[in-house]
């Protein structure tokens, strides 16, 4: 293994990771501020997918059809918030399971029935389309590293504007204590709405940077959502931060997980089960870094104990 070849593997595991990052800000927020378990996070991640290659094929331009993907998972988290959530937020969270549910259900067969079943390719522009050279040459593809450039820079914002704004002060104390910040004049049934609006944004984007590498197609955000729920977990539930570095750690674990066991266990093992041993092992490890995480800090990296 060349030193050139583990990196590009470290580059792969952050651009995995700041893609997790997307999915599992806005859901550690939802459930951190609202309270709420929302399996329908998924959804809007392949909502944003689907507006993405429909505006790229209309317009054939990738920046419109990028902020269409954050413009319709944006709508569509408000009207999902205004018309079905705010219903359920004082309900139990078995409740909150089946509602949600339900809606992944009524978002695939929606899609379903507008684009059909078979799916869709968003091809990258051509200005990324290309690779170029890194140090110990490394060569790289120009889209992978955009989007690792563009999750640090939303994780950037997203921290000055919970840090630093008068809204994130707002979410932060409607982490802490919902009726006392209603108490004080401030609009909670507006801030929720904000803030879920806001995730089911970040997740359709995820879905559309995504989409140009693998296809779009129906029920691709479930799998990505389990992940996420692995991410706030580590990083610890409610926290931009915690999101973050446990993203970060999830891809990269994820990853080099993937690469590195086979090889390792190719020492042991004919190249065919040493191929299945280690892949096996590589789908664990991020959960077996979870069960570490949560034995040390119960709270996950970042969380606050209550």
């Amino acid at each position: 293994m060349t030193i050139s070849l583990f990196i590009e593997q470290i580059l792969n595991g952050l651009q995995f990771g700041v893609m997790l990052f997307l999915m599992s800000a806005g859901l550690t927020l939802v459930f951190g501020v609202m309270g709420l378990i929302n399996l329908a996070h998924g959804s809007f991640y392949m909502i944003g997918a689907f507006a993405a290659a429909l505006f790229a094929e209309l317009t054939g331009s990738f920046l419109i059809a990028m902020i269409a993907s954050f413009v319709a998972a944006l709508f569509a988290g408000a009207l999902t918030e205004l018309i079905i959530i705010r219903k359920i937020y004082k309900r139990d969270h078995l409740d909150q399971v089946l509602a949600t549910f339900a809606l992944i259900l009524l978002f695939s067969e929606g899609i379903r029935w507008i684009f059909g079943a078979y799916p869709l390719y968003l091809d990258i522009p051509n200005s990324l389309s290309s690779s170029f050279n890194l140090p110990f040459e490394i060569i790289y593809s120009k889209y992978r590293m955009m989007i690792i450039l563009v999750g640090i820079i939303i994780a950037i914002i997203l921290y000055f504007l919970i840090s630093k704004t008068l809204i994130g002060i707002r979410i932060k104390a409607g982490q802490n204590d919902r009726e006392m910040i209603g108490a004080l004049g401030v609009d909670v049934t507006k801030l929720y709405t904000i803030v879920f609006s806001l995730g089911a944004a970040l997740a359709g984007l995820a879905g559309a940077l995504i989409g140009a590498i693998q296809s779009v197609e129906v029920g691709m955000g479930e799998p990505v959502l389990i992940l996420a729920f692995v991410v706030i977990v580590i990083g610890g539930i409610g926290s931009i931060k915690g999101a973050f570095v446990g993203a970060l750690l999830v891809g990269i674990t994820d990853t080099m997980g993937r690469f590195l066991l086979p090889s390792f266990f190719s020492y042991f093992f004919d190249n065919a089960s040493a191929t299945s041993i280690g892949s096996s092992i590589a789908s664990m490890s991020i959960y077996i870094l979870m069960a570490t995480v949560l034995i040390f800090k119960p709270s996950g990296l970042y969380g606050v104990k209550k």
